[in-house]
């Protein structure tokens, strides 16, 4: 049996999320079902680097699988991207180790949401960036994200309705702010995320921004572990989850 990882980009606008749901358009659905077609109608299940929700967009999504076909890394390549619907997009194919998992190998994740911070909205781009005509104070955002920085129980940036089991603690690595042109970009890199963690961070940091939360109820908004004091689950369709990191020496060549 061959051990593959494959990366993997995708627009998450007219996908229920990432993960296999019944009777929902998902990604991991569209992939099982291309591999189960290469494999002559035999089941393959894949194994994400951690689920997306509702209209998140990838660019470095990754999943492993094994499978016994003798196929080289460029023929996977090519036959599960003219086999995938054309809003997947396979980035790369790599042979592995036995021993490589798409989510527990990952040294961290990194996600970058966009906000497009312009008087009217832009109607070509409202499913790949969220709107906003508030004034950002950004140095102050900027600031608010060194107090996330490190390991902290996430409770209060976690959905109400996550199923995670145990504790909520979490690294961040970095959080950065920056006005590009017209958009307001933020980058979160961590060891790993809760549900909506990432949309409930950026949430707060605008309220930040804009002086609807004073910057130094941060640190109180982590202490009190409740959701309620953190600032809105800001919508889907800014997020991307941009890039997963794993050791080099993964790869088998």
């Amino acid at each position: 049996m061959q051990n593959i990882k494959c990366t993997i980009a995708y627009d998450g606008s007219t996908f229920s999320g990432s993960q296999i749901q019944p009777q929902a358009r998902t990604v991991q659905g569209e992939v099982e079902k291309v591999l189960k077609k290469m494999h002559k109608d035999k089941p393959i299940r894949i194994y994400p680097s951690g689920r997306t929700d509702a209209g998140v967009h990838a660019l470095g999504q990754v999943f492993h699988f094994k499978t016994d076909l003798t196929i080289p890394e460029t023929g996977w390549h090519k036959a599960l991207q003219s086999l995938l619907p054309r809003d997947i997009q396979i980035k790369q194919v790599r042979f592995v180790e036995d021993t490589f998992h798409a989510r527990f190998s990952a040294l961290d994740k990194e996600y970058r949401y966009i906000v497009l911070n312009t008087e009217e909205p832009d109607l070509f781009r409202r499913n790949f960036t969220y709107h906003s005509a508030f004034t950002y104070d950004i140095e102050k955002m900027q600031a608010a994200c060194k107090v996330l920085e490190g390991e902290h129980d996430f409770t209060s940036f976690a959905s109400t309705k996550s199923t995670v089991t145990g504790d909520k603690i979490r690294t961040i690595y970095e959080i950065s702010c920056h006005r590009i042109n017209k958009e307001v970009r933020f980058s979160v890199r961590g060891s790993g995320f809760l549900q909506h963690m990432v949309r409930i961070i950026v949430g707060t940091l605008l309220d930040i921004g804009c002086g609807n939360i004073p910057a130094d109820e941060l640190t109180h908004i982590l202490e009190a572990k409740d959701r309620e004091k953190a600032g809105i689950t800001i919508p889907p369709e800014g997020l991307y989850l941009w890039e997963v990191n794993y050791e080099k020496e993964t790869d088998n060549t």
